[in-house]
């Protein structure tokens, strides 16, 4: 079994006896327990309790104690709201999601509600596999997100890069795995659990969620991109098709709803392609030199690119 994620080894206390705002920080966190709350308060967001303790460290600033909760104090860290993408962009290289708590309404509206503090709520779901803010992003590669769907002794896989719209799947044997991985090297991984904690994920963890796939991938599929049927789109096997769901749920929940453009799923992804475990393709330096520089690998020599947006199509 994996070790727990950072996020899964802070336990949430409880929220009995919390105070107007910090009632509104529970509500946030129980939605999304697999985030960091970027709860905000003024001029800044503020993480608090376990989030606080792992923000601080990811981004190398101070921590700090607020006042009591349950005889406890709360721990406390802060980022300015105007500076608020530059901390968001570490974090996300480093494998977090965050969940953006942002005032829903004026000091004026909640005088008028009469209420004992101003709204809050998660507005913004960021995470590595799902952003498109370029200031986000790392301008030479995609960020692909791949979704799994265990099938018997089989994998189907999806992923998808939300900057450019390419979209693949593919069903493969679960011993290929570790392949995969190497060619896509995805910014973000969904799988359900017990997946989540094989040996071939086991070291991407903190890249992983935990999704599990939905009863009606087909329907869902279809729905997403207007269509009756997938016959269209190619001939799928039910495990790619499940895995494409699961992508393309977790893409809508993280962009509130709204679906960005996607070019329609392309099955049996890989075929044609030369498989490589991640040894050889280190060996052959295609991504980046055996130094880790990617100016002198067989990308870097034949990327004549000149927007961000290229360079990840082209990689």
């Amino acid at each position: 079994m994996s070790a727990p994620s950072p996020l899964e080894s802070k336990p949430i206390p409880p929220a009995e006896g919390a105070t107007p705002a910090l009632a509104q920080w529970f509500v946030a966190k129980a939605a999304h327990p697999d985030a960091l709350i970027f709860f905000r308060m003024g001029d800044f967001f503020e993480m608090l309790f376990g989030d606080a303790e792992i923000a601080a460290a990811a981004l190398d600033i101070a921590l700090s104690y607020r006042g009591e909760h349950r005889g406890e104090k709360v721990a406390l860290c802060g980022v300015p709201a105007h500076a608020v993408e530059s901390y968001l962009a570490k974090l996300i290289r480093q494998g977090f999601r965050v969940a953006i708590c942002d005032q829903t309404e004026t000091p004026e509206e909640q005088k008028r509600r009469k209420a004992p503090t101003i709204r809050r709520e998660v507005v913004r779901i960021v995470t590595p596999g799902t952003v498109t803010e370029e200031s986000l992003l790392e301008a030479s590669r995609p960020a692909w997100l791949l979704a799994l769907a265990p099938a018997e002794d089989r994998l189907g896989a999806a992923w998808l890069d939300v900057t450019t719209g390419a979209f693949g799947t593919e069903s493969l044997a679960a011993v290929d795995l570790a392949a995969l991985l190497a060619r896509l090297e995805p910014a973000e991984i969904l799988a359900p659990e017990d997946l989540a904690r094989s040996p071939a994920l086991l070291m991407l963890a903190e890249r992983t969620a935990h999704v599990a796939p939905p009863r009606d991938g087909t329907r869902r599929l279809a729905e997403a991109f207007g269509v009756s049927t997938l016959e269209g789109f190619g001939a799928f096997v039910p495990e790619e098709v499940a895995a494409a769901a699961m992508a393309v749920d977790y893409v809508r929940l993280t962009q509130a709803g709204a679906l960005p453009r996607l070019a329609p799923p392309v099955p049996s992804g890989g075929r044609g392609v030369l498989q490589m475990d991640g040894a050889t393709r280190r060996s052959l330096e295609i991504l980046r030199s055996e130094r880790g520089d990617p100016r002198h690998s067989l990308l870097g020599a034949v990327d004549r690119t000149v927007t961000a947006a290229g360079a990840r199509e082209l990689a």
